[in-house]
């Protein structure tokens, strides 16, 4: 699909949903003597999101995590909707268009493995970074020139505010 085509399809997104575990992280989670787990995020994809609320875009995650921490920090950048501890992500997605209203050509989805997988196929615009797997990497219209946790979802809300400009 070419460049054009893409950014033509951006016009009719109205929602966004991310992955966060090699999407809005590199990853990587460190788990402490405490048992305690940590990630980090990249700040500028922090505020992409608070952009993209502003500008009337609705964005929510899909997870395996369970970290209730992630749901505050996620709620208090504006996302309509964080949705921890999914087993069947594709569920999810259903569920989250079915709340909203949204028709799935009008949702775009990034994911970075396997089990976004199927929600991603539904999606009406899959994305991903430029290092998720490779499977996920073959079904996606876009993969972002930046890795998960550096710049890819700050990079692709960028192009879905741009076209509404």
């Amino acid at each position: 699909m070419s460049a054009l085509n893409f950014k033509q399809r951006l016009k009719n997104i109205k929602a966004v949903v991310f992955d966060i575990d090699g999407v809005l992280t590199d990853g990587k989670i460190t788990i402490h003597s405490n048992n305690t787990i940590s990630r980090s995020f990249f700040a500028r994809d922090g505020q992409a999101i608070m952009d993209a609320t502003a500008a009337g875009i609705s964005v929510a995650i899909i997870s395996a995590a369970r970290d209730e921490s992630l749901r505050t920090r996620y709620l208090s950048l504006g996302m309509k909707e964080v949705y921890l501890g999914c087993t069947d992500k594709e569920v999810t997605l259903k569920e989250f268009a079915a709340v909203y209203g949204f028709h799935y050509d009008e949702i775009m989805y990034m994911g970075d493995d396997l089990p976004d997988y199927n929600a991603m196929k539904l999606a009406g615009i899959a994305v991903c970074p430029y290092n998720a797997a490779i499977e996920i990497r073959e079904i996606c219209t876009y993969v972002s020139p930046f890795n998960g946790g550096e710049g890819c979802v700050r990079d692709v809300l960028r192009q879905v505010i741009d076209v509404r400009r």
